[in-house]
């Protein structure tokens, strides 16, 4: 348990989160939306601060980057907890636990030593929503940074401009979450958020750091073309360079009853994005190595080879530039020259 960040105090003791979007209230002995934020005496601490429920070696490919570092490891982390209320969530056993904060007790100097051990590239802070655990994931970052290793995001994209802005020295990259492109969605299947908050939060990140999005197509609520196109439209308004991930939806949590989504409609997404302009656009949770591969956006150059989250041949070197035809990628390669850069 650690006191939190970014909050405020009100003479009644109660204090006001602002460390996401959901901004609560909080009164004394209560907790926020997330179930892992709470009021003790008038002071707001993060409960979950250095309990760690899920640990892992994942290939940087698996979250998914495509972009970012290809083919390095990143020892991947989480605590219980979350913003939103995905009825479909793949780890609603760890991100809607609201009994108790269970974990395994890792302190960020342990968790850093643990991926220096596993000889991991990077941390990612994933599995359930980074923002709830924003503390431990700033002090983790911190000290991994000081060894050398990357710190990625895998985020719905629901944190607050102050958030946002504390991870602007530390946090590398950012895969962002678009639920859909409706309101509707965020309101019944999301937990009531505000769509027009996450696309807020894609334009900031995206000024301050590498971002990649995510769209899990799940068939009759987000699937029609339409919105495919409007969604793939209004990524290429913020930057056609960024790539997004069209992900086949499976059956699960409160969602058992919705078909899985099939690969030729995770394919058709693909082909809408880049005829909307955009010039990565990829399929994913379906095993198909065409639309998973990079490919460069100017000659048509197989850059990285994938197969599922396996990148088994990566063909760009540290300049990010197509060995072809020489324009250059949207891509991070050099780490070190990507600290560098200006801000």
């Amino acid at each position: 348990m650690k006191e939190a960040i970014l909050y405020s105090k009100n003479a009644d003791k109660s204090v006001n989160c602002a460390l996401c979007n959901r901004f609560c209230h909080i009164p004394e002995g209560g907790r926020g939306f997330c179930g892992v934020r709470k009021n003790i005496g008038g002071s707001l601490y993060s409960l979950n601060y250095g309990k760690a429920i899920a640990v892992a070696m994942d290939p940087i490919e698996k979250k998914p980057f495509y972009h970012f570092q290809p083919g390095t490891q990143a020892l991947s982390f989480a605590t219980v907890g979350c913003n939103f209320r995905c009825l479909y969530c793949q780890n609603w056993d760890i991100s809607q636990h609201r009994d108790s904060v269970e974990g395994r007790d890792i302190l960020p100097e342990e968790m850093v030593r643990l991926a220096v051990r596993d000889s991991a590239q990077g941390i990612a802070y994933t599995y359930t929503e980074p923002t709830i655990f924003m503390e431990y994931a700033l002090d983790t970052a911190r000290l991994a940074r000081a060894r050398g290793m990357y710190n990625v995001f895998v985020t719905n994209g629901y944190m607050g401009p102050a958030a946002i802005n504390g991870m602007k020295p530390l946090i590398d990259a950012s895969r962002i979450d678009l639920k859909g492109f409706n309101q509707k969605i965020y309101t019944d299947v999301m937990g009531n958020a505000k769509l027009e908050a996450v696309l807020q939060n894609i334009k900031a990140l995206h000024k301050i750091m590498h971002v990649e999005i995510i769209n899990l197509v799940i068939p009759g609520m987000n699937d029609s073309w339409d919105e495919l196109r409007a969604l793939s439209n209004w990524i290429r308004k913020v930057d056609k360079n960024i790539p997004v991930h069209f992900i086949g939806f499976y059956p699960s949590y409160k969602m058992m009853g919705v078909p899985a989504t099939a690969l030729e409609t995770l394919r058709r997404a693909r082909e809408i994005a880049l005829d909307e302009g955009l010039r990565y656009a990829y399929t994913g949770n379906r095993t198909d190595a065409e639309t998973e591969s990079t490919f460069c956006y100017n000659c048509k150059t197989l850059l990285v080879k994938r197969f599922g989250f396996e990148a088994s041949e990566v063909k760009i070197g540290k300049d990010a530039k197509c060995p072809e035809c020489g324009k250059t990628q949207y891509f991070v390669m050099d780490i070190s020259r990507y600290w560098k850069r200006k801000m």
